[in-house]
């Protein structure tokens, strides 16, 4: 169980530092409804990453993924997933700002003062779920723990663990709302320019190295 762990570890904390679900956070941290549309974010956002994960992992289970002695279909399908990444890391860098530009973030994000909780909450889902890279990471993670060849039991306590780890970024921003109240203000707004200005840099370098990592590991299962 530890080794598998120590396998998704990076595929968790490759979801966990998307910029884009952190800065949707902190914009509802600053809105008057806040205090309840952060949290509503947060519980879709791990409801989104269980289904998501669970389902997964049942249909790798069924294929036989889990025997121990995944096929070479296996391998050749983590190596597909890393392409898949490393064509998203150059579509990433082509439409990177150019120097003296502002970002362009989505437009949604100015209608987020809106935000009720319930879209709040299926925002979280979409984002842990739904958006393609956390996807293409939720299906490596899950592929591994199903080969890994534990027990069920344990195969379930090691998605927890990964999604607890990738739920940290989106997590960490209401820690700090509620524990240092007035104080959070300056420190979030701080962290949302940051991001909001790196969040190309980000996103091309998160794509490149789990691409490469994705490809690494499937060529070492078929050679």
């Amino acid at each position: 169980m530890g080794k598998v762990i120590g396998d998704i570890l990076p595929l968790a904390v490759g979801i966990a530092i998307s910029p884009v679900p952190i800065i949707a956070v902190i914009l509802m941290l600053s809105t008057s409804r806040g205090s309840v549309n952060g949290p509503s974010f947060l519980i879709g956002w791990l409801g989104g990453a269980a289904i998501a994960g669970t389902i997964i992992l049942v249909i790798a289970d069924s294929i036989g993924i889990s025997s121990g002695d995944p096929s070479k279909g296996a391998y050749a399908f983590k190596i597909l997933l890393g392409v898949v990444l490393l064509f998203a890391a150059f579509r990433n860098w082509r439409k990177r700002p150019k120097e003296g530009e502002e970002p362009e973030m989505p437009s949604w994000m100015k209608t987020i003062d809106k935000f009720t909780w319930p879209k709040s909450m299926v925002f979280g889902a979409v984002f842990s779920a739904v958006n393609p890279k956390n996807l293409i990471l939720l299906i490596a993670a899950a592929s591994a723990i199903a080969q890994s060849s534990i027990s069920a039991g344990r195969q379930a306590v090691t998605l927890v663990i990964f999604i607890v780890i990738a739920t940290i970024g989106v997590a960490l921003p209401l820690v700090v709302y509620f524990a240092m109240k007035e104080r959070a203000v300056k420190i979030l707004d701080g962290w949302n320019r940051w991001l909001t200005l790196h969040n190309s840099a980000v996103m091309v370098v998160l794509f490149l190295v789990f691409g490469v990592l994705l490809i690494g590991k499937g060529v070492t299962g078929l050679t």
